[in-house]
């Protein structure tokens, strides 16, 4: 029988990670839950009835999805501040997480009196609504569902764990693959070693962070992109040149080096990324 609990010490994930994977997790299925849970708004509207400008038609009908917009916005925000308290137990673990590619919290310098106070509140509050932000999304979907067609929604059922999986990809990627020899180079560039910040440090690694994970997107917004005949997968593949100058400069302003290996990085999987691209244009 396979053994998963002899497997799972090997993955490459420290345990700080782990339980911050684990949270976003308990986060991410109880949008999911409450999207299973409100399934049958989807059913009151048909193709015919999905204009949401409808209702005005009707002032009556409009003090429904008011009430209905507060009941979403009250549950929203008591979801960002549930993360935000339970963000209060992960803080460190985030932070130390993010220090790992530089070797530790030991090689962070601080220069402030208030720096570790006002960086570890910072860092409390942005991992609240990240936890979050799966079950706020889950009710703006819930509230806009019922305005929207059939096929708007089965498109937003294909699309949104797309975007995610990208988006954690990427992330992943630059903080196993890209930060790991980005901040070496970085610290000890023309023989002078370098001890960052905790507030620089942690600003410059969550900056590279986000923008890795959104390029990660690129297929989809291409997708989208064919999807209203903007694009095609024929324009795609003819001007392969450009689109090797565009994401060669976009990860040039990506990569927090000047050297080619990182840029090298950083492109190579935009580039799969720009064929997969390629590839959906042409079900699109």
């Amino acid at each position: 029988m396979f053994d998963f609990l002899a497997w799972l010490p090997q993955l490459p994930i420290s345990s700080d990670v782990a339980l911050i994977l684990s949270a976003f997790l308990v986060s991410l299925t109880a949008a999911t839950i409450a999207m299973i849970r409100n399934r049958h708004l989807v059913n009151q509207t048909g193709d015919e009835d999905g204009d949401i400008g409808m209702i005005f038609e009707n002032p009556k009908a409009i003090m429904p999805h008011i009430l209905e917009l507060r009941d979403r916005i009250v549950r929203a925000l008591i979801a960002v501040v549930l993360g935000t308290v339970a963000s209060f137990m992960l803080t460190d673990q985030v932070i130390a997480a993010l220090a790992a590619p530089i070797g530790g919290v030991a090689n962070i310098q601080v220069i402030r009196v208030t720096e570790i106070v006002s960086v570890w509140f910072r860092v409390a509050l942005t991992v609240g609504i990240v936890l979050a932000s799966p079950y706020v999304l889950a009710q703006v979907w819930i509230f806009v569902m019922t305005g929207l067609k059939p096929s708007e929604r089965r498109a937003f059922y294909l699309l949104s764990p797309a975007a995610m999986i990208l988006f954690l990809t990427g992330v992943a990627f630059a903080y196993y693959a890209m930060l790991p020899v980005a901040i070496p180079f970085l610290t000890t560039f023309l023989d002078f070693t370098a001890q960052p910040t905790l507030e620089d440090y942690i600003k410059f690694v969550t900056t590279v962070l986000l923008w890795v994970g959104v390029s990660f997107e690129m297929p989809l917004v291409v997708f989208g992109l064919a999807k209203l005949k903007i694009v095609n997968a024929r324009m795609l593949a003819q001007n392969w040149r450009i689109a090797v100058v565009v994401i060669a400069i976009l990860a040039a302003f990506i990569t927090p080096t000047p050297d080619p290996i990182n840029m090298g990085i950083v492109a190579a999987p935009l580039l799969v990324l720009y064929a997969l691209s390629i590839v959906l244009a042409l079900f699109a």
